[in-house]
């Protein structure tokens, strides 16, 4: 029981109402037979803060994008991840259902480049189903080894399901080290783990760096993973406007390949 108006304000910015899946509002109309459901917040404050500083890309009310580090989780057990610095960089929202901002997708640890953060219920809510109907087209750009075809599709099952990759060779450069080495947009159609990894591994032409799915004794030692999540692009949930975000491309990709 509420005892002032002000705390069933505080109650119901916590909540939220699903009716067959979508977001209710006063303006919902109930026949019957819908499916109803209350989404309460559990989210507790940590009185410990993440020391990190993070490059934020685009933010208004309902999202952010952020870049992510190398060699930081994106969340997880361990305190030092992403998840937790995001209060730190990020504007509270002011939307009624404002929650912790919270990542909506993953980059591996290694991976740097552009996250999707979503700071209301309502919004991970719309981004998460956006992700599932493959609707938030992702951009990632790698530095591969060895030669390669110009253009191509790479469509192998992980962990038995089916993937698919398109890339696009932007620029290759001869290594005495390597043969070679290609700057590659790569676009994932599936969004398995460490898809785009496995997937430019399988046809023979690694990431740099890769000390999971590369080739030993071509590692580079202390320069991390070549893959970055370069762009985003999405509908917004909300304003329903084309949103699109780029990341620029790290330093240790533009000393092997400068922008002209």
């Amino acid at each position: 029981m509420y005892t002032t108006k002000s705390a069933l304000k505080k109650a119901l910015k916590k909540q939220l109402i699903l009716v067959n899946g979508d977001i209710g509002t006063t303006a919902t109309y109930i026949t019957g037979g819908e499916r109803i459901e209350l989404k309460a917040s559990t989210e507790r404050k940590n009185t410990r803060q993440v020391v990190l500083d993070l490059k934020v890309w685009y933010e208004d009310e309902y999202l952010a994008v952020i870049e992510k580090p190398a060699g930081i989780a994106v969340s997880g057990n361990r305190f030092l991840n992403v998840a937790n610095a995001l209060t730190q960089n990020l504007h509270w929202s002011t939307a009624f259902d404002s929650v912790s901002p919270k990542p909506v997708h993953r980059l591996d640890y290694p991976t740097t480049g552009a996250l999707l953060i979503g700071k209301t219920s309502s919004t991970i809510i719309n981004l998460n189903r956006l992700f599932e109907t493959k609707e938030i087209k992702k951009v990632y750009y790698a530095i591969t080894i060895g030669a390669m075809k110009a253009t191509g599709r790479v469509v192998a099952p992980i962990d038995g399901k089916v993937s698919v990759s398109y890339y696009e060779v932007e620029q290759s450069i001869v290594s005495v080290r390597f043969a070679y080495l290609n700057l590659v947009k790569v676009q994932p159609k599936t969004g398995r783990r460490h898809q785009l990894r496995k997937h430019l591994a399988a046809i023979g032409n690694p990431i740099l760096g890769d000390v999971d799915y590369g080739q030993q004794n071509l590692l580079l030692k202390g320069k991390g993973l070549y893959l970055h999540a370069y762009s985003l692009q999405f509908v917004h949930p909300v304003m329903q406007n084309k949103i699109e975000v780029k990341s620029e491309l790290p330093k240790k990709f533009l000393k092997l390949f400068p922008l002209d």
